[in-house]
């Protein structure tokens, strides 16, 4: 019997469920709390993505400077010469953006961002002078190539539709381009009329990758994929089509005179070092091999019109450094910046 100052025992609610709904209830509680779990690691990663210039110390009048990403995801600048030579120097500045990719043309960049989920997807953001974002546009896929024209006006990125490697034959990407000035936006290049031999071409597994722009903002070069080989196809935007220009050449980068295209040339069926970089004159059609003989799977940067830059693997997965190397074939390949990728030069001033 209680006293009268000891409350009165109630049956607890759980007690009084079967056995079988006690199991109910806590697997139901369980399920709540992943959720919940999944939530906060989802909102938490999306926090680490671009935000704006507001987590950035850098600009792109910080110059002459080589802007890159950083074997911690983020991106960062080490200052240049005036005169391009010597690669770089000074100290490095490393900003709280994190970028899989990232590239500037004028007073404008670009910077994918990987976001997290199932399918994964990225974020491209538009940047201005002081990396502040402009505009994002979401895509499905991985980060895997950026470009921006000389003039800041157009931007065109690629990301992996499924794969991870152009080493592979079981990978697919997607191509878009954004002119800034009039907002237009291409969100896949698949829908461009190819002519090949001056015949319309066509064929259900084009792919396209690795964007490059002419001066005039208008021009401009891709690499097309289709029945097992690859060409470089040369685009005009007004008339949205474009022409199968040589086979055999991927990722070009178009150099800033606009009279040679770099890019990596398939010299292997397969193995370790499948590609080589090289020049193309796009006057006399003349193709140099550069003084870099180790396999480059990177869309290459100009420097200067006469240096090219690029990522080369680290000894680990997730390291990579930025090279050097002559654009006449001359010279050997020189370390830029240990523990980098995603070169882009910028002038400054």
């Amino acid at each position: 019997m209680n006293s009268p100052d000891e409350p009165t025992p109630t049956k607890s609610p759980f007690a009084a469920m079967s056995l079988r709904s006690r199991f109910v209830a806590v697997g139901a509680a369980t399920v709540l709390l992943t959720t919940l779990g999944v939530v906060h690691a989802v909102n938490s990663a999306h926090r680490t993505e671009p935000a704006g210039g507001a987590q950035s110390v850098l600009s792109l009048g910080d110059g002459p400077a080589l802007f890159f990403r950083t074997d911690k995801g983020r991106l960062a600048s080490v200052s240049r010469p005036a005169d391009g030579k010597g690669g770089s120097r000074g100290k490095v500045r490393e900003s709280a953006m994190p970028c899989h990719r990232f590239y500037t043309g004028g007073a404008t960049a670009v910077c994918l961002a990987s976001r997290p989920g199932i399918p994964p997807r990225t974020k491209a953001v538009i940047l201005d002078r002081d990396l502040k974002e402009k505009r994002s546009v979401l895509l499905p896929g991985v980060p895997n190539r950026a470009r921006v024209s000389a003039s800041g006006r157009m931007v065109a990125w690629t990301v992996f539709v499924t794969g991870d490697s152009y080493s592979s034959s079981s990978f697919s990407t997607r191509s878009g381009i954004l002119d800034t000035r009039t907002g237009y936006l291409i969100k896949n290049m698949e829908t461009i009329q190819v002519y090949r031999d001056g015949k319309r071409y066509h064929s259900s597994d084009v792919n396209f990758w690795g964007v490059t722009f002419a001066r005039d903002d208008n021009r401009f070069f891709a690499t097309m994929a289709s029945r097992g080989k690859t060409y470089l196809v040369e685009g005009d935007m007004k008339k949205w089509s474009a022409h199968t220009v040589r086979e055999n050449v991927e990722c070009p980068s178009l150099s800033p005179d606009n009279t040679r295209v770099a890019f990596k040339k398939r010299v292997s069926g397969g193995g370790a070092a499948p590609w080589r970089l090289h020049v193309l004159d796009l006057g006399t059609m003349r193709e140099t091999p550069l003084a870099e003989t180790r396999s480059v799977d990177d869309q290459v940067a100009w420097l200067d019109d006469r240096t090219l830059a690029y990522a080369v693997p680290g000894r680990t997965a997730r390291s990579s450094a930025v090279w050097t190397v002559p654009a006449d074939g001359s010279g050997r390949a020189r370390l830029a910046v240990p523990g980098a990728s995603s070169p882009s030069a910028v002038s400054g001033g």
